[in-house]
């Protein structure tokens, strides 16, 4: 699992980076039931130009690849922020049982994980959303 220390003052909490143009993403991130021994929970649309997608771009990660969740201080990007999270999910809803199924062992977070990209990709392509291009609104001008 790809675990990279965050720097920053919100490092509390849980903090989920991911494209807010994105149907699929923005029904995943909202519609997700978390444990609350996580911590509060934040939703970061990557097209935003904040700091917290500036920091995330310095660091090197492609928002446009994968989402990010920043836990304890740690980031975990793509295939391992789906397990991260499926392994925090409540057992409550078959949203949530379907999750912590498909992504709750890294291998298949791993294996699938290409193949959800792929189809946010081709989804964006057809609806016309532009990609973020590595990092959102920062990265455009």
């Amino acid at each position: 699992m790809v675990q990279v220390e965050a720097t920053g003052a919100q490092d509390s909490g849980i903090l989920i980076v991911y494209d807010g143009e994105c149907p699929v993403c923005s029904h995943y991130v909202n519609g997700l039931r978390l444990r609350e021994a996580g911590g509060q929970l934040r939703l970061q649309n990557a097209r935003e130009e904040t700091d917290e997608v500036r920091e995330l771009v310095l660091q090197g990660f492609d928002l446009d690849q994968g989402m990010v969740v920043k836990l304890d201080g740690s980031c975990y990007f793509g295939a391992d922020a789906m397990h991260v999270l499926s392994m925090m999910t409540t057992p409550s809803g078959l949203f949530n049982r379907f999750v912590y199924l498909l992504f709750r062992a890294p291998t298949s977070s791993r294996l699938l994980y290409p193949v959800f990209r792929g189809l946010r990709l081709l989804l964006l392509r057809i609806i016309g959303v532009p990609p973020i291009h590595g990092g959102g609104a920062a990265d455009r001008n």
